[in-house]
């Protein structure tokens, strides 16, 4: 959302709020904007998501084995050069 100036002075507590909230708002002074955001917040939306941990379960290997897979196609790759 963007105001002007004058319209954020009438509305800053809601428009604090919706930022707070996380929505965007943006405000217009003399030909530039300003956005209003919390200290720390995310940039974008993509930022606000939170990681799941995913399991696979049809993986029948341990950890450590599952290392030491890796580590002989490592081995193997670096072989063959």
């Amino acid at each position: 959302m963007e105001v002007s100036i004058t319209k954020f002075r009438q509305d800053i507590f809601d428009l604090v709020h919706q930022a707070l909230e996380g929505g965007e708002v943006w405000v217009k002074y003399k030909g530039r904007r300003f956005r209003i955001a919390p200290e720390n917040a995310p940039v974008g939306r993509l930022a606000r998501i939170t990681p799941l941990q995913v399991l696979n379960p049809n993986a029948v290997l341990s950890e450590t084995a599952l290392l030491e897979e890796m580590n002989r196609a490592w081995e193997q790759d670096w072989s063959s050069l």
